[in-house]
């Protein structure tokens, strides 16, 4: 069984206040953008060609971006792991191929995992609905659960507590992403951050029309320390608005950025992206939901 986990974006990311435990509390708006990465899982019986380590009850085979760290480490690994104490599933070879880069705001190890989850429901019966899919998922990171319904929600708490919102659709625009060669530090990109509440809810803004969200004061609160330290990142944000974006933005605490576009926007084509943006990944698409 194969299946096709998707990234997100964040429309705007504000860091409301420092909890006790160390972790701060969020307000965002996650979106789905059909940016994926492949998976598929089969049983050692239904792929008997692929060589399997003695004693093994899952091997990763993994390709396209590379995938740093331990195999035992990856999330998909974890969720086979985290549903097989639960049920009796058989040993499976995990094949997964990246297109969504790593360290980039987007969500694709989240996404990777969840996917992982549903995936092994549905190719095993596994009686679990999607609440209790989305209880386990999130033991397996923060953002995880988003990933059970995959439709646009705002996330608060850690970003582990979601809102739907199915009146926000940008249907018909087109994204323009491009990710540098750069790596922010999750962690020191936290340290810079002054809590505050914003003036305005992100979930007002978005009622807007997309060209009014900037004006309106929808910001990435991470991107004030980011830039500052990573000026490269800031300029590119500023070519997404000279390209035409009518809003720009680092998802997540960086290093993408993406911009939105009208659907009648002339985007350059491929060749003309990687010489605007040298050693950055770039993807564009039309959004359809």
């Amino acid at each position: 069984m194969i299946t096709f986990p998707n990234a997100k974006i964040n429309l705007g990311l504000n860091v409301v206040e420092r909890r006790p435990d160390g972790y701060h509390n969020l307000e965002t708006i996650f979106y789905p953008i059909p940016l994926q990465d492949i998976l598929e899982v089969t049983t050692f019986d239904e792929d008997p060609s692929q060589e399997v380590p003695s004693g093994a009850d899952v091997v990763l085979h993994a390709g396209g971006i590379a995938i740093a760290g331990e195999a035992e480490d990856n999330l998909v690994v974890k969720a086979y792991r985290l549903l097989k104490a639960e049920f009796p599933l058989p040993p499976v070879h995990i094949h997964i191929f990246k297109h969504i880069p790593s360290g980039a705001g987007l969500g694709g190890g989240s996404a990777d995992a969840t996917f992982m989850l549903r995936l092994l429901r549905d190719k095993f019966s596994l009686p679990l609905t999607d609440d209790e899919l989305e209880e386990r998922a999130a033991r397996l990171g923060a953002d995880c659960a988003f990933f059970v319904r995959n439709t646009p929600a705002f996330a608060t708490g850690i970003g582990n507590i979601f809102t739907p919102m199915p009146n926000l659709s940008l249907k018909g625009y087109c994204i323009l992403l491009v990710k540098p060669n750069i790596f922010v530090s999750t962690r020191d990109a936290f340290a810079l951050i002054r809590p505050h509440k914003p003036v305005c809810s992100l979930t007002e803004i978005a009622t807007l029309p997309v060209c009014e969200w900037q004006e309106a004061g929808m910001v990435n609160d991470f991107e004030e320390s980011v830039f500052a330290k990573y000026p490269a990142i800031g300029d590119i944000k500023n070519r997404l608005y000279e390209l035409g974006a009518e809003y720009a933005s680092m998802s997540g605490s960086g290093s993408s950025l993406f911009g939105l576009f009208p659907s009648d926007a002339l985007i350059p084509e491929e060749a003309s992206l990687k010489q605007m943006f040298p050693d950055c990944f770039c993807w564009k698409a039309s959004l359809d939901v």
